[in-house]
């Protein structure tokens, strides 16, 4: 295989497009642009000209497309479930694009996408098990085995955000938060930047976004210290029990919130307490392609198998 790899990375807000070189994963062509309003079909347009453009600067047609999205793919129905894009929901995204643009397509997870691309080349390059967490807007998590996706039998293979969070002492008498899944305080209503203000209100803070909440505490605020001292705790829980469940080679960190360096340095600190062994060795990284690892993972589906 030596013709480029094709990607497409469909967020909520942005849309992005790559082209990678098959030998070391070079970008050869590299766009995004705003996820257009409109639904449905404005999505499957607005790819459809980003596919256009990038094959036209190219000067090669008909590449395999890999397309990562904020939900997966039934295996009983093949359609998209669980996407917060939600006009994706219910719709059959990769028989739709194949026909329109005359090609395969592979579909997949965008943190899956993640674990992927880090496992290829970048975090967690070289590793057998890569688990991989985007902490920004949502929680997300996925899992790449021998630097392939897992999606396990039901697809959901690495939907940690949806597992309950970690309840701390300090969380006695103050009200639970509540999941749009319906499942009750996820990791997501803790551990997402919107979750970590709204932890912050909850326990008396100010009216403040997550990136304030950290400067704040840097700067000795006693109150955002403390509550960023409880998201620091809750990851290492929730993080202990993926370690627990899956003992990883090494976890890796996407997301807006991976450029916290305190979680770097205190949540392997902390994890120890919670994991069943007597050595914890489990590194934790940033992810190396930050939030290119998208693209770069929804192109490298159509990577030769090692």
């Amino acid at each position: 295989m030596n013709h480029p790899l094709l990607g497409i990375d469909l967020g909520g807000t942005k849309i992005e497009v790559a082209a990678l070189a098959p030998d070391d994963g070079r970008f050869l062509v590299r766009e995004r642009v705003a996820t257009p309003p409109g639904g449905y079909d404005a999505l499957l347009a607005t790819i459809a000209g980003l596919v256009d453009r990038t094959e036209a600067r190219l000067g090669v047609r008909g590449l395999p497309l890999g397309v990562g999205i904020p939900g997966c793919v039934s295996p009983a129905s093949g359609l998209v479930k669980g996407a917060n894009t939600i006009a994706l929901n219910g719709r059959a995204l990769d028989r739709d694009l194949a026909s329109r643009l005359s090609r395969p397509v592979r579909i997949e997870n965008d943190a899956n996408c993640l674990a992927m691309s880090e496992a290829v080349d970048g975090a967690g390059s070289g590793a057998r098990m890569v688990f991989a967490a985007i902490l920004g807007t949502g929680v997300g998590a996925g899992i790449a085995i021998d630097g392939r996706a897992w999606d396990g039998a039901h697809g959901i293979a690495g939907e940690w955000g949806h597992n309950p969070a970690p309840r701390l002492t300090e969380d006695r008498n103050v009200p639970s938060p509540h999941c749009w899944c319906g499942r009750g305080a996820c990791n997501e209503t803790l551990l997402s930047g919107p979750g970590l203000a709204a932890d912050h209100l909850r326990h008396g803070g100010a009216l403040l976004d997550a990136r304030a909440i950290v400067d704040a505490a840097r700067h000795g605020d006693a109150a955002a210290q403390a509550t960023l001292d409880r998201y620091i705790e809750r990851l290492a829980r929730a993080l202990a029990q993926v370690i627990n469940l899956l003992d990883p080679d090494v976890i890796v960190l996407g997301g807006g919130l991976s450029n916290i360096t305190e979680l770097m340095r205190d949540v392997p600190t902390r994890w120890v307490a919670h994991v069943f062994s007597d050595v914890v060795t489990t590194p934790l990284r940033a992810a190396v392609h930050g939030d290119s690892s998208g693209v770069r993972g929804a192109a490298w589906l159509w990577r030769a198998h090692p």
